[in-house]
C-alpha cells in the first residue's frame, strides 16, 4: 500500500485541533442543492434498504450512461449528513449519478427484522451494488466514510478477485481499521452522543422484539464496547464485542483489494487509535493508498480557503478522475 506524504490540506487557523475541524464541518456547514429521489429496496430477510438518487444534469443529446458514486455514511449518519450531501454535490456537478444508501434504521425508519448495521455487514453493501449494476451502471465507485469506510474495505477485500469488474476505484475517509482499540480511543463526548442514539433505537426494537430484546441494564450502558457487549455482537451473531471487532476490522482485508483504493486519516482524528495508521503494513501492499494529513479531524477536512467544497470532496474526485 504506497503511502501519500503530501497532502495540501490546510486547516483554519481558528480551527486549530481535531474537536474543532470534526464538530464545526458537522453543526454549521450545509448543503442545501442536493434533492434526493429515494427507492426502497427489499432484501433477502424480508427487510428493506432505502436508497437515495442524486443524478447528474445531462447535456442536451448526451445518452451515454453517467459513471455512479455509491456512498457509505458513518456510526448513526444517514444519506443527508453534510459529508455525503457535500461529496454528492461535488461529483454531480462532474457528471456522476450518485446513490447515497442508508443502513437498517438509520433512513428515518426503524427495519423490519431483529438486526440492524454494523461494521461488517457487507451483504446489505453488496445488495445495493448489485442494484446499480442491475439499473444499467457500466462504471461504478466507491465511497465510505468512518464505520461506512470499514465496510467498504472489508466488502472489497472479501470480493477481492470476485468483485464486479464494474467496480472501477474506490475512496475512504476517517476509518477505524482497527475496531477494537478505536472503541476505547473516542472521547465521551462523542460516544454519550452515539449511545443516545443507539439506545432510543435498541428500545424501540425492543418493543417489536420483547422476548429476544433485554433493556433491563440499558442505562449500564457508557460506552461503545458496552454496547457493541450487550447488543450489536448478540444480535448479529458474534460471541462478544471483541469478537465483532476482530472479525471485522477492515484492516485485516487490505491486502485483499484488487482495485485502486484510496484511504485518508486524518492524524489528529479524535476516533481513531494508533493502529488505523498503518504505516508499516502500507510497504507491503499493492493497489492500497494511504494518505495521513496532519489535520482534518473526523470526516471533517474544512479547509482554510473554503468555497463551498471540502478538502475531502476535491480529493476523492481527484483521485476517481485520475486515470
Amino acid at each position: 500500500m504506497p503511502i501519500i506524504k503530501h497532502a495540501d490540506y490546510q486547516a483554519p487557523f481558528w480551527l486549530p485541533n481535531g474537536h474543532t475541524q470534526t464538530i464545526f464541518p458537522s453543526v454549521f456547514r450545509k448543503i442545501t442543492t442536493v434533492k434526493y429521489l429515494r427507492e426502497r429496496i427489499s432484501t433477502p430477510d424480508n427487510d428493506f434498504l432505502d436508497v437515495d438518487w442524486s443524478k447528474a444534469k445531462q447535456e442536451n443529446g448526451h445518452t451515454k450512461k453517467a459513471p455512479l458514486l455509491i456512498l457509505s455514511h458513518g456510526l448513526e449518519g444517514d444519506s443527508h449528513r453534510q459529508y455525503i450531501t457535500g461529496m454528492v454535490q461535488n461529483f454531480n456537478q462532474h457528471g456522476f449519478d450518485c446513490l447515497a444508501w442508508n443502513f437498517r434504521s438509520c433512513s428515518g425508519e426503524l427495519n423490519k427484522t431483529i438486526r440492524f448495521y454494523h461494521s461488517g455487514a457487507t451483504d446489505d453493501l453488496d445488495l445495493v451494488i448489485k442494484y446499480a449494476i442491475s439499473k444499467g451502471y457500466e462504471a461504478i465507485n466507491l465511497i465510505g466514510f468512518s464505520l461506512g469506510g470499514n465496510l467498504t474495505l472489508k466488502y472489497l477485500g472479501e470480493q477481492s478477485e470476485k468483485l464486479s469488474p464494474k467496480i472501477k476505484k474506490a475512496v475512504t475517509f476517517s476509518v477505524p481499521l482497527h475496531l477494537s482499540s478505536s472503541s476505547q480511543t473516542i472521547g465521551w463526548f462523542y460516544t454519550k452522543r452515539f449511545n443516545d442514539s443507539l439506545k432510543k433505537k435498541i428500545l424501540a426494537k425492543a418493543k417489536l422484539f420483547p422476548e429476544q430484546i433485554q433493556t433491563s441494564n440499558i442505562s449500564k450502558i457508557k460506552t461503545l464496547k458496552d454496547f457493541d457487549d450487550c447488543y450489536t455482537s448478540q444480535l448479529h451473531g458474534f460471541q462478544d464485542a471483541e469478537d465483532y471487532y476482530e472479525r471485522n476490522s477492515s484492516l485485516y482485508f487490505l491486502d485483499k483489494i484488487q482495485i485502486p483504493t484510496l484511504i485518508i486519516n486524518a492524524q489528529n482524528d479524535p476516533f481513531l487509535s494508533k493502529d488505523c495508521y498503518p504505516f508499516e503494513k502500507a510497504k507491503f501492499l499493492e493497489k492500497v493508498y494511504f494518505q495521513a494529513p496532519e489535520n482534518g479531524g473526523h470526516c471533517g477536512f474544512y479547509q482554510h480557503n473554503y468555497q463551498g467544497v471540502l478538502w475531502s470532496e476535491k480529493r476523492a474526485l481527484e483521485w476517481i478522475m485520475n486515470k
